[in-house]
């Protein structure tokens, strides 16, 4: 038996902190659980040297726990996609469910890696355990492979022993983002390479069509229309400064794409991005589906709260979002609901803020927390399906209209001239 120091919040929203005596932390979880109390942080007593001294024995490649999740790497590491990791988290999941050991498991899974990725990450977690590793801090030395999410999971099914449990809901945490992403990815395919089709036949209009005519109405010595003359004003500026045109659109692309990586230039798209008409409420949708995903499940696989709002911020795609997750911590932190700071900002819609308020004081967050995620889902596959019904005739309509126009002021001074001849 260990004792262990834990803080939490009761029913009432109250922070309790206290000691209890059991073998593992997920007894502490489980019984703080069953007292419907929100688990804030779990700390084994007298244990902060020897975590200490783990940490420097591996060569201070990694600190990771519940309430820090600072990782520092030297060497490149092994990747595995989406669809990998995946299969490789539901396989793990069922042979650990059947008894085998997770050594075992790990070099069955090197053995049938159909990819260099999958098989060098096996590699690297079969050798880490060998060394004396964890499962979680073995998965810590590959980030591009397992984010921090899924190394708090893992750590929280060691501590709880339910390994196999936690892996299967890792899967179908990961199948239900990418899921999402695909619909995403699928409803902007389309208008993005029709928006570039339009750009292209434009060009070629006003730079290898419209100039053949000029001569042509030149020879003819008729006064032209004001269509025709401004495109063909158009036509000689994109055939005489075309170097320029690419130039500057791709100093833009290069130097928009900076920006957005910079911490401003990244918040501002993010604004941005919330208050775009139509596809900023579909940003929004899709945020709040992914912050409810994950809040959920790292809630329902015992993860301290505290730890789960900096993950929650960090996987939350958009700065805006993370940045009132991240207020939100230091409100609950000082003993406020989380319910409290959410509803101050205007990310987080009052049905939202509302149905978590419910569930810590019913006990039942991670439940609530997963209808919120289900039916923002919903309504973003019901969103993309609409705008993809809407986008194709605009993009028809605004395609149609630009050759129509240029077809038009073409064939006016045409008009014009059999007009006259047949008076």
């Amino acid at each position: 038996m260990a004792t262990f120091q834990y803080a939490a919040k009761d029913q009432s929203g109250k922070t309790v902190q206290g000691t209890v005596n059991a073998s593992t932390r997920s007894e502490v979880v489980e019984q703080l659980r069953q007292q419907d109390m929100i688990v804030l942080s779990v700390d084994q007593k007298n244990s902060g040297k020897t975590k200490g001294a783990k940490s420097k024995a591996s060569g201070g490649k990694k600190s990771s726990s519940f309430g820090s999740l600072d990782i520092q790497f030297f060497k490149p590491k092994p990747k595995v996609t989406s669809q990998e990791l995946v299969l490789f988290t539901r396989q793990l999941s069922t042979m650990i469910g059947a008894g085998i050991s997770l050594l075992e498991s790990l070099e069955v899974l090197s053995e049938q890696a159909e990819t260099p990725g999958l098989k060098a990450t096996c590699e690297k977690l079969t050798g880490e355990l060998r060394g004396g590793s964890d499962l979680s801090s073995a998965m810590g030395q590959c980030p591009k492979s397992f984010t921090p999410l899924y190394v708090s999971m893992v750590t929280a099914g060691e501590a709880s022993g339910q390994m196999d449990i936690i892996l299967e809901r890792l899967a179908e945490y990961v199948e239900a983002t990418e899921e999402l992403k695909r619909e995403i990815r699928s409803a902007m395919t389309y208008p993005v390479i029709s928006l570039v089709l339009v750009l292209g036949i434009t060009a070629f209009l006003m730079i290898g069509v419209v100039p053949g005519f000029k001569e042509v109405f030149e020879g003819l010595g008729v006064e032209l229309p004001a269509l025709t003359l401004t495109v063909l004003a158009i036509s000689d500026f994109m055939r005489a400064q075309w170097v320029l045109m690419f130039g500057a659109l791709a100093g833009f692309v290069v130097g928009f794409s900076f920006f957005k990586k910079t911490k401003r230039g990244s918040l501002a798209m993010d604004h941005l991005t919330l208050r775009v008409p139509i596809f900023g409420q579909l940003s929004r949708k899709v945020a709040l589906a992914r912050f409810s995903r994950t809040f959920a499940t790292l809630v329902r696989s015992g993860v301290p709260i505290m730890a789960t709002l900096d993950i929650v911020a960090a996987t939350a795609g958009n700065q805006v979002v993370a940045n009132v997750v991240i207020n939100s911590r230091e409100s609950v932190r000082n003993g406020n609901m989380l319910s409290e700071p959410l509803s101050q900002s205007k990310v987080f819609p009052p049905m939202v803020t509302r149905m978590i308020a419910i569930g810590e004081k019913s006990g039942a967050l991670e439940a609530l927390l997963e209808k919120i995620a289900e039916f923002y889902d919903s309504q973003v596959k019901a969103m993309i399906k609409s705008l993809t019904s809407l986008i194709e005739p605009l993009l028809i309509c605004f395609m149609g209209g630009i050759v129509g126009v240029v077809i038009l002021s073409v064939f006016l001074p045409i008009l014009n001239i059999i007009g006259e001849i047949s008076k």
